[in-house]
Order: C-alpha cells, then sequence, then structure tokens
C-alpha cells in the first residue's frame, strides 16, 4: 500500500527565494524545475530516501489561487506530506474501506525546461478532516522517472531523518498513521522530563515522529505538520557550511537518540523547525 514517503511539500511565495534558501541549506541545488500552467512554479530536490518539492503562486490560475490561499490562511511553511505507493488502485481501495474518503485517482505530469525531460505519476488525496488536518496524498511514480538522488559532498544533506507532527490528541493520530495509514509503529514513549509522549512511525527508511505534550491534556485540535530533520554524513562540515552561510545554528550537541549528534537551524528554513543530525545506521 504504501511503500514510502514520496516527498514533503512547502509553499512560500517566490519559487527564487524558496530555491535559494533550501539549496544553501541542504548544501545542494534542485534536481527538477518546472511550471503548472495551473498556476505554480517548482523546484524539487531529490535525496537518498525522499525529496523535498517547494512550490510557490505563478500568475492567476487556479492553482495559484488555491496557494495564494493556502499562504493567507496559515503562513509560509511545510504544508502536505506524498506518501508513495506500488499500486495507487489498490491504495485506494484499501483507504475506502478504512474511512479516509480518499479523492479519484489524476494523472500529472511535469517537463524541466533546463533538460527537456518529462515525469509522470498518478496521485490522490486523502479527507482533510479524516486525516485530522494534515494534507496527505498518495502518489505512484510511472517508470523510468528522471529524478533521482545523486550523492553530494560529505557536508551536504543526504536524507530525511524524520517528520515531525505535533497532535493534541495521541490515540487519534496512532490509529490513523498506524492502523489506517499501515505505517508500522516503532516506538512509543513518553517523558515527564521532556512534558513530550512520542511515538515513531517508520516508513520507507524514515521516520513519522508524532509528538504530544503531556501537560497539555488531550484534545479535538486538528494535527500539525511541524518539523523536518535531515541527516548529514559529515555534521561538523555541515555546521561550518552553514556557518559560514550566515545562518544562525546552534552548538552541536548529543542527539535524544544513542550515537547521534544534532544541531538546530534556527533562521532560513521557510518557517519550518528544523534539525540537523549526524549519519547513523537504522
Amino acid at each position: 500500500m504504501i511503500t514510502g514517503l514520496d516527498h514533503v511539500l512547502i509553499v512560500c511565495p517566490s519559487i527564487d527565494d524558496g530555491e535559494h534558501a533550501y539549496s544553501a541549506l541542504l548544501g545542494r541545488g534542485p534536481d527538477w524545475r518546472s511550471s503548472d500552467p495551473g498556476g505554480s512554479s517548482t523546484v524539487i530536490f531529490q535525496l537518498d530516501n525522499t525529496a523535498l518539492e517547494i512550490m510557490s503562486p505563478q500568475g492567476g490560475g487556479p492553482l495559484a489561487r488555491r496557494l495564494h490561499a493556502m499562504i493567507e490562511q496559515d503562513g509560509v511553511g511545510l504544508k502536505s506530506l506524498i506518501f508513495a505507493s506500488a499500486d495507487l488502485g489498490d491504495a485506494r481501495s484499501t483507504f475506502d474501506r478504512r474511512a479516509l474518503k480518499p479523492d479519484e485517482i489524476v494523472s500529472g505530469e511535469s517537463v524541466d525546461p533546463f533538460s527537456g525531460k518529462a515525469r509522470y505519476w498518478s496521485r490522490m488525496r486523502l479527507d482533510e478532516q479524516a486525516t485530522h488536518g494534515v494534507r496527505i496524498f498518495a502518489l505512484q511514480r510511472k517508470s523510468p522517472d528522471p529524478l533521482i538522488y545523486k550523492a553530494g559532498k560529505p557536508d551536504a544533506v543526504s536524507r530525511l531523518d524524520h517528520v515531525v507532527i505535533n497532535t493534541a490528541s495521541p490515540e487519534r493520530a496512532a490509529a490513523l498513521y498506524g492502523a489506517r495509514l499501515g505505517l508500522r509503529l516503532a516506538l512509543d514513549r513518553s517523558n515527564p522530563d521532556w512534558d513530550m509522549r512520542l511515538m515513531f512511525f517508520r516508513v520507507g527508511q524514515l521516520t513519522i515522529e508524532l509528538a504530544h505534550k503531556i501537560s497539555g491534556g488531550t484534545g479535538n485540535q486538528p494535527d500539525k505538520l511541524w518539523g523536518l530533520s535531515w541527516r548529514v554524513p559529515d555534521i561538523d562540515a555541515a555546521h561550518r557550511r552553514l556557518t559560514a552561510a550566515n545562518f544562525g545554528v546552534t552548538p552541536i550537541r548529543p542527539g535524544r537518540r544513542a550515537g547521534t549528534r544534532v544541531f538546530t537551524v534556527r533562521d532560513g528554513t521557510m518557517n519550518v523547525p528544523t534539525l540537523i543530525l549526524s549519519a547513523d545506521p537504522d
């Protein structure tokens, strides 16, 4: 059904600003650029285990109007999770049985004007009320896909380690990501010192982390996509690179996961709370 996380989506007003910010943050250039006649411009950074798509409104088409409305409603930042599927038709039937109310499957394509290459895919959206406020899609790429990962320098981001989703209702969220979406629960841990309950769902060599503030109690508020944690092969070199690029970064410190080191990027991330993590075995 779901085989991985195909990509995460950040929406911002200017594609040039988004491309510049994340080229500098990730230490690599975009692997794909395209535009949609409905009113958007897109750049994609393909990583080892997922991709980052940045999208901005362009012109006055219906998609541009939706993107402007999205920015006006809840600001610039992380907007959607797009999961990968090897059989979208089967996934749609399963999601329908599990009351996720998927839309009809639609086909998509894009052409990179710099390379002249084309990509094709099919995708569907799940009902936002059924996913408790998080925009979730499922997508199947058509093979062969010219968008492929190219290894970068040791100080460049190579993969996404985890996505953080804040939830006011951990049991509700666990039922969605575990029972209904079919992700594997790897760890469920509460720590009073952190005032947090954390649940880690594994999918496609990365983690969807559900975070619940214990002192806040349980409520019915929507879940919220919150932050991203990126892996780098050489965290010391990455810290030097980002410091030289004038990002606000914290000192490197031990991570909560044994054997890891981390630092926080405080600015320049399009309002996405961001952690850089040293690469370590799964």
